[in-house]
């Protein structure tokens, strides 16, 4: 059943391919005029910590306030879930968009793989529609799709990861969006070394990538630099936010808990840039505000979105990195 899948949307792609201009590449990383590691960075904000807000109102405070780049959060209970995108609305927030100087470099999904193959045909139904979503909002450089991949061990789920994930790659590719996995701290997949054999065993690199978020590694014996070394050429995407370890009490382990990038200064940001920079990344650095955050009582997403703007440019200052 999983193989006649696997074939299908095989075929599927193929049918499709002619429709998917080698012109038109996606958003991942790499420069979409020649192909090739650029130099610019974009300094850009999810709109992951402004659930609150309309997506047009959000996309002009980020505008405004200074940003390059957009991700946009596309849960189905969200305000920008395809379900709550009539065409004009989507041709609307395009030009807006489009007026505004802001790319959109990404759309923010919550995917798990499943086991079940209904359940499995539902995902790759609902992925279907973010990904046509990529195309009606970004034709001309669709952002990539992007998602966590649940809960779980690592050596229990990784087989069913190659199977399901790459589903999702070949429905993706055929729409010409880049599908992005990220490790997650305590996810069945958390490492960089995890997603880069991911993305060894289902074998099409330029389609599948991975997020990089050293807030996920931190406090977990992984080197900062070399974990940004083991995970180019791969990377799609960046999100950006502090992490601090708080101290055990009453018998309970010590916990890592997110924050604002830069406001605990416990993640060297400077060097990040640096690291990617050298490595040839030219792609998105997006402030993502973690649940951890924005669901504390008094949050204010505008607050906050000025806060990430005002730490992350900093840092692209001490960095010596022009973002254009």
């Amino acid at each position: 059943m999983q193989q006649s899948r696997r074939n299908f949307l095989s075929r599927s792609a193929a049918a499709m391919s002619s429709a998917v201009s080698s012109t038109l590449l996606p958003f991942n990383g790499v420069d979409a005029n020649d192909g090739q590691a650029g130099s610019r960075m974009l300094l850009g904000f999810s709109t992951y910590g402004a659930k609150t807000l309309r997506t047009e109102t959000t996309i002009d405070l980020i505008a405004n306030t200074g940003y390059d780049s957009v991700e946009i959060t596309v849960w189905p209970d969200w305000d920008a879930a395809p379900g709550n995108m009539p065409p004009d609305r989507r041709s609307q927030i395009r030009k807006q968009l489009r007026d505004s100087g802001l790319v959109l470099t990404s759309l923010m999904e919550h995917l798990s793989p499943e086991a079940d193959d209904a359940r499995h045909k539902s995902s790759l139904e609902r992925l279907k529609s973010v990904f046509q979503l990529a195309n009606d909002l970004a034709p001309d450089r669709r952002p990539v799709v992007q998602t966590v991949l649940g809960s779980g061990n690592w050596d229990d789920k990784k087989s069913l990861f190659v199977d399901r994930v790459g589903d999702w790659v070949t429905l993706g590719k055929s729409h010409g969006v880049v599908t992005c996995v990220k490790p997650h701290r305590g996810g069945g997949m958390s490492k960089p070394s995890e997603a880069v054999w991911l993305i060894n065993q289902i074998g099409d690199a330029h389609w599948l990538k991975m997020v990089y978020d050293f807030s996920h590694y931190a406090f977990r014996n992984i080197p900062l630099v070399d974990s940004i070394q083991q995970s180019l050429p791969h990377i799609g995407h960046v999100a950006v936010k502090d992490a601090v370890q708080t101290a055990p009490k009453d018998g309970q382990k010590s916990r890592v808990e997110f924050q604002l990038p830069g406001e605990a200064g416990t993640i060297d940001f400077v060097t990040i840039l640096q690291t990617l920079h050298k490595g040839g990344y030219a792609g998105d650095i997006s402030c993502e505000v973690s649940g951890m955050v924005s669901s504390k009582p008094g949050y204010d997403p505008v607050a906050a979105l000025k806060t990430c703007y005002s730490n992350m440019s900093k840092a692209f200052n001490n960095a010596g990195i022009k973002r254009s």
